[in-house]
């Protein structure tokens, strides 16, 4: 399975730029963190290595909200 790496926009909608996809971890993770500096992202978007059999199950991964962890002394 190939590893995908995505330019992620928060704001105003929710929005996936696939950038490359490699078959090696190690070629994606040095290739996000170039993107990540050379793209001088502003908040609310970011570059991120998701390992998927597809483009289509990749984005929809990354589509999916997830809900925040509990803090320590939340109530559960």
């Amino acid at each position: 399975m190939p590893y995908f790496v995505y330019k992620i926009e928060t704001f105003p909608i929710r929005r996936l730029e696939k950038l490359n996809a490699f078959e090696v971890f190690k070629d994606a993770s040095t290739f996000a963190k170039e993107q990540r500096v050379a793209l001088n992202l502003p908040e609310g978007q970011s570059v991120k290595v998701i390992h998927a059999e597809n483009e289509l199950m990749a984005e929809d991964v990354l589509s999916q909200v997830r809900e925040v962890p509990p803090k320590i002394g939340d109530d559960y």
